[in-house]
């Protein structure tokens, strides 16, 4: 993994948008957004975008990055990045449901051009809940929301969001698993 990622490959990506007089602003989750926040020292490969958003957040244009896509492709090429290392899998996200708080957490940072709202903690909480339960308690979410040390409070608050992102049986039960797991950790 490249020493800095994603900060310097931002920077970049900021500078090649201003030196052709654009700008961008988008909101980022996952792990970049963890590194981002200094919450996590792990690597990630890629820097996942919810969306390009105004500031307010209440406008935003969901899985289209093809403004940013020439730009992009130059510093995954300039860095030696797989082609996706900004990307908007994580994009329909904004269609299912988003974390309540999302919008009182997020902290903004300016790469040049490049204005990155960076998702907060409660956001992210939710966020890395589903996605424990939607892999397991080995995943690299999980050790992102161990990482995060949640209180139950927060727990709980994430829970009553996760619900609704999935109506399966199955799902309380496997919320309620992962919440036991990070408790367990949390107090051994």
């Amino acid at each position: 993994m490249h020493h800095r990622f994603p900060m310097t490959q931002l920077q970049a990506l900021g500078e090649l948008l201003q030196a052709d007089g654009k700008s961008a602003r988008v909101l980022v989750v996952g792990g970049a957004a963890l590194l981002l926040r200094g919450w996590v020292s792990r690597t990630t490969h890629d820097v996942d975008v919810l969306a390009v958003v105004d500031e307010s957040l209440r406008r935003a244009r969901t899985s289209d990055l093809s403004d940013l896509e020439p730009y992009t492709r130059r510093v995954a090429d300039d860095f030696e990045l797989q082609a996706d290392w900004f990307n908007s899998a994580v994009a329909l996200q904004w269609q299912t449901g988003l974390p309540p708080r999302l919008r009182d957490d997020v902290a903004w940072r300016s790469f040049a051009a490049l204005h990155v709202g960076i998702a907060g903690r409660s956001t992210m909480i939710a966020l890395k809940l589903c996605a424990t339960a939607d892999h397991s308690p080995r995943s690299v979410h999980c050790q992102d929301l161990l990482a995060l040390a949640p209180t139950d409070v927060e727990l709980r608050e994430a829970r009553t969001w996760a619900l609704t992102q999935d109506h399966s049986e199955a799902w309380p039960q496997l919320l309620d698993e992962v919440i036991h797991h990070v408790q367990t950790r949390r107090s051994s």
